[in-house]
């Protein structure tokens, strides 16, 4: 089946890690999942990576993973050197892209973004994405047009959010916070279109 011609791959991605920042903490796992702008979503990707052999986990972060057990042994499953795992998301998100843009979606993007740029760059020397990254929390801001800080999952409306788990399983995660944006999307689309 072809897609049609559309300008935009919405890919929503979601990274477990050991710590707050790349380099001195590792990029556990990654997961995404690529939507159309209708919220039909096209394909996903997930991995396991290898710890950095200079990192260490945070203790903060490190103590919060005790309390999710069946999460941290999903992420330490399969576990692939980041170099593979990364080249690998390269080329899954060119493939879903096509000849479309992919947008790096995330919740937060300042987060999962950071991670993510970090390790493309070092193991890829490349970003499909370029230096952008679309956060679902302000992009609620805007629809909801309230503070930014004031916009939680709660504050949120219940219709756009999906059927899928919030498990900390960064595939499920990815999903789950995709279905939300492309819900969110569709509405704001079609709330501006009768104006």
């Amino acid at each position: 089946m072809t897609r049609p011609k559309i300008d935009e791959i919405y890919v929503s991605v979601d990274v477990e890690t050991d710590g707050p920042i790349p380099g001195p903490n590792s990029m556990l796992s990654i997961g995404a999942a690529a939507f159309m702008p209708s919220g039909e979503m096209i394909s996903t990707f997930s991995g396991n990576l290898e710890t950095l052999p200079d990192a260490s986990g945070d203790p903060d972060t490190m103590k919060w993973w005790t309390t999710q057990a069946s999460a941290w042994e999903a992420h330490r499953k399969n576990i692939r050197p980041p170099q593979e795992v990364m080249s690998n998301f390269i080329s899954w998100v060119k493939s879903v892209a096509g000849p479309s843009k992919p947008v790096f979606v995330g919740y937060p993007a300042g987060f999962d973004f950071l991670f993510v740029y970090w390790y493309l760059i070092k193991f890829c020397k490349h970003s499909p994405f370029s230096f952008s990254a679309l956060d679902i929390k302000t992009y609620a801001s805007a629809v909801l047009k309230c503070g930014y800080r004031s916009v939680t999952k709660g504050s949120m409306p219940d219709r756009w959010f999906g059927k899928s788990p919030h498990t900390h399983e960064a595939l499920d995660d990815a999903i789950e916070q995709g279905e939300l944006f492309c819900n969110m999307l569709r509405e704001h689309l079609s709330s501006n279109e009768e104006k």
